[in-house]
């Protein structure tokens, strides 16, 4: 007996999907963006007050940058956002450039795997930041981009001078990942 017009069914996916990271991504849309590090713990009025000098000031901003790097990262998208409504060529880059964050920094949890090396979110972050820097400067909104970045890098200076550090707590396996890069894995 034959069935035609039956589809066959297979006991492994196939090969070219990643249904993991893709139920990972949604979950994440889901939760929202930066769920590492929740913007109510950012913004906890009781975590904030003055420096006691130059050197904790430092120490803070060190800490600081380091633990909320993707929430300051969306502080800084959203400010240039706002600096681009006036510029609509300008706007359509940004746009296109936004999904490619969402897709390569947001919703991603473990290193971008290239060859034999794995890509950590830093390195990440610095290479995305420069593509959409000079994309964007080619779209003629010099004054208004210079002008949002300097928005938001007091933006984000003024907070993580202000933001005491005491109840952050970085894990060891991610104060390991912070001194490298760029890593080659063992292969098996």
């Amino acid at each position: 007996m034959t069935n035609y017009g039956a589809i066959p069914t297979s006991s492994h996916a196939s090969p070219g999907v990643d249904l993991e990271s893709i139920s990972r991504a949604k979950e994440r849309i889901k939760a929202g963006l930066a769920t590492r590090r929740p913007w109510r713990v950012m913004f906890d009025f009781h975590s904030m007050g003055i420096p006691r000098g130059v050197s904790d000031a430092f120490s803070r901003i060190k800490m600081n940058l380091g633990y909320f790097r993707m929430n300051y990262a969306i502080v800084a998208l959203i400010v240039i956002f706002f600096s681009l409504i006036n510029h609509p060529t300008s706007l359509i880059v940004f746009t296109v450039l936004v999904f490619i964050w969402i897709f390569l920094y947001f919703l991603r949890d473990e290193p971008i795997k290239l060859f034999r090396y794995q890509i950590d979110d830093k390195t990440v972050l610095v290479c995305l930041s420069v593509i959409t820097l000079v994309l964007l400067f080619l779209t003629n909104a010099t004054f208004n981009i210079v002008g949002a970045l300097l928005t938001g890098a007091v933006l984000v200076l003024i907070h993580a001078v202000v933001r005491k550090t005491e109840d952050l707590f970085l894990d060891e396996e991610a104060a390991t990942a912070e001194t490298s890069g760029m890593t080659s894995y063992p292969s098996s």
